[in-house]
């Protein structure tokens, strides 16, 4: 999956440049109304969600398609990490026999290449799915400066695909992050992750730096609860 190869570049300074997925990551362990005893998490990535679940558990499979990521990730009793791309048939086939009692996601589904396709496998294995995706609208006025468009999902697509499976709970958010300086913003856009594989040509990244003036990037993310399956 072509998007995941910035993630795998960048994976071992990924935990200094993840401060958004941090706060998505802590929100939506926070917000939940169980403690489920078999997640399915997808897009595990180092470990974001993993390291907010303080509660025991029977069994935790942990699902990226980054190996780097995997590698990162915690590791603890009755935790399975597969190295595993969320849109493959090889996913699909390890996830069909099996039933969970919640699956997580933070950060990742928006980065899927069809995400109803996904959403309807995980109707038949779980009744409980509570996920934050970014969307389009993270990196809006960088968008709008180099007019390009946004590699992941916009709101009303995700929004389409979780709800023809199941009856939702959506919330969308918008976060501001502040630099001190350009260097540094710009800095975090290449290591974040968030463009996943989308890089400027060398003319629209020297345009983008000198008329990008605001002090602060913009991250709109969408939280998602499903109440019951349709």
């Amino acid at each position: 999956m072509q998007e995941r190869n910035q993630f795998s570049k960048y994976a071992n300074e990924y935990k200094s440049y993840n401060i958004i997925q941090q706060i998505c990551a802590k929100s939506l362990i926070r917000e939940l109304k169980s403690k489920p005893k078999k997640i399915l998490e997808l897009g595990c990535g180092s470990g974001q969600i993993f390291s907010n679940i303080n509660w025991e558990f029977d069994k935790y499979l942990a699902i990226d398609g980054s190996k780097q990521m995997c590698e990162l990730h915690p590791k603890a009793k009755n935790l399975e990490i597969k190295c595993l791309n969320f849109d493959s048939a090889e996913f699909f086939e390890e996830i069909k026999r099996d039933n969970f009692d919640m699956v997580l996601s933070s950060s990742a589904l928006q980065w899927s290449k069809d995400l109803d396709k996904i959403i309807y496998n995980l109707s038949n294995i779980t009744k409980e799915i509570n996920a934050v995706l970014f969307t389009s609208n993270t990196f809006k006025t960088i968008q709008n400066l180099t007019n390009t468009k946004s590699p992941i999902l916009d709101e009303e697509s995700i929004k389409k695909a979780f709800s023809r499976y199941f009856e939702c709970e959506f919330e969308t958010i918008l976060y501001k992050l502040e630099f001190d300086n350009k260097k540094d913003l710009f800095d975090y856009i290449k290591k974040s992750g968030v463009s996943g594989s989308s890089e400027l040509s060398y003319e629209k990244a020297k345009k983008l730096y000198k008329e990008y003036n605001l002090n602060y990037l913009e991250f709109e993310v969408i939280f998602v609860k499903t109440i019951s399956k349709l």
